[in-house]
């Protein structure tokens, strides 16, 4: 007879395997030495800053604000796969001891989240409001988990209904309220966090009842949320290693294709041609390397000492030059590219040439942000060494990469 908790154990084992290995090639010496980096230099930049916080600092917004969002961004990971569709079906009604299995599965993997927003907000909150004891605070907390649960729930009954229309509606009227709830309760105002408490419940039991009105489990919505998660997960991790089960996801972005697409018609352009477009219309490349210069331009902007700047300027060009070498191996599995009358030599070179002006580029957008904020020793300090830092690390560490 089929044992669905057995089932779900078994499933849940073989992604745990999965996922652990890929974590691995992540975590690596690279990425936990950035991350020691940031950690340690804003834990001893929070401090400072709140040593003269001001008094009108408009902290039960921020708090509340996203205590509201991460309780509200709840998904339910199934782990539902393709084959599901054909071979589960038929024991829907036997499937109850595994969603309750895969609910319990989503709420702890997600309970990291709020610890570490709550061990982060935890200064700010008796900075702001000494005269609270800290049992207060940690009621706040356990407030946040009650609520994550109950979004857990809701998010799990309104997938149920096909319709996504009303499924969005339910979401942000509940983001709305759980917002509310948080700011409420950060702010002392009970009697209004307990009013926007009741208008949450009420719109929990409306979820309760239409998910009760629907016919069953909309499977292929729920594979289709799940493997959209797992393709994330892959694409994350395809910057590391390589993933065989990824999906490549291709974008127009025209008018970004004919801006970077100009490149003389000969045989030693093949590949900056292709590297180019890959790097605009595949994958996540464009949107990792924006990121990586948008959040190495928030830390120069607020870090107050001028040689922690630099070094995260400097920090930053090395993550994108890491980041970015993958494209080398983005299109392995295209074996025409093997049928090409150019020299693999060539391809290295064109792989290098990119990345060199891609972290020139962000090189100098750091600079004007030096510039802006009228730090001329550092706007040069950070031209010439993160060209020189550039030039080093891809004709060193970058070239021999790819030659292995």
């Amino acid at each position: 007879m089929f044992n669905s908790h057995a089932f779900f154990k078994q499933r849940f084992a073989a992604h745990l395997k999965e996922t652990s290995r890929y974590l691995r090639y992540i975590f690596n010496g690279h990425i936990a030495f950035a991350m020691f980096f940031f950690v340690s230099a804003a834990a001893y930049y929070y401090q400072q800053w709140l040593a003269n916080l001001p008094d009108d600092f408009p902290t039960a917004w921020i708090v509340g604000v996203t205590f509201g969002l991460l309780v509200s961004y709840s998904p339910v990971r199934t782990l539902l796969k393709e084959p599901d569709l054909v071979f589960l079906i038929a024991a829907e009604n036997r499937m109850g001891p595994y969603f309750r299995d895969a609910l319990i599965y989503s709420f702890v993997i997600q309970l990291y989240i709020i610890l570490l927003a709550g061990a982060a907000f935890g200064p700010l909150y008796f900075a702001s409001y000494p005269d609270r004891a800290g049992s207060v605070y940690l009621l706040t907390l356990l407030i946040v988990l009650i609520f994550k649960f109950g979004n857990l729930i809701a998010n799990w009954w309104m997938l149920k209904i096909r319709e996504p229309g009303m499924r969005q509606v339910d979401q942000v009227v509940r983001v709305l309220l759980n917002v509310a709830v948080f700011y409420f309760i950060i702010e002392g105002e009970m009697l209004w966090a307990g009013v926007t408490t009741v208008l949450f419940t009420l719109v929990f039991l409306y979820d309760l009842n239409v998910s009760g009105k629907q016919p069953g489990i909309v499977w292929d919505l729920l594979v289709e949320k799940d493997q959209n998660r797992m393709q994330t997960f892959y694409r994350i991790a395809n910057m590391f290693t390589d993933v065989p089960h990824l999906k490549n996801r291709v974008k127009g972005r025209h008018w970004l294709v004919a801006l970077v697409s100009k490149v003389p018609f000969a045989n030693r352009f093949t590949f900056d041609y292709l590297y180019r477009i890959s790097f605009v219309r595949s994958g996540d490349y464009l949107g990792m390397y924006l990121r990586l210069i948008m959040i190495g331009g928030l830390f120069i902007y607020f870090v107050p000492n001028i040689w922690m700047k630099l070094l995260f300027a400097l920090l930053f060009l090395y993550m994108s030059a890491f980041q970015m070498m993958t494209l080398y191996h983005h299109h392995r599995t295209v074996m025409w590219l093997d049928l090409y009358p150019v020299d693999e030599g060539v391809r290295q070179q064109s792989l290098i040439k990119l990345l060199f002006q891609l972290t020139l580029i962000q090189t100098i957008i750091f600079a004007v942000l030096f510039a802006s904020m009228q730090e001329w020793i550092g706007m040069l300090a950070v031209l010439i060494g993160g060209t020189v830092f550039n030039y080093l690390f891809i004709q060193g560490y970058v070239k021999k990469k790819l030659i292995e």
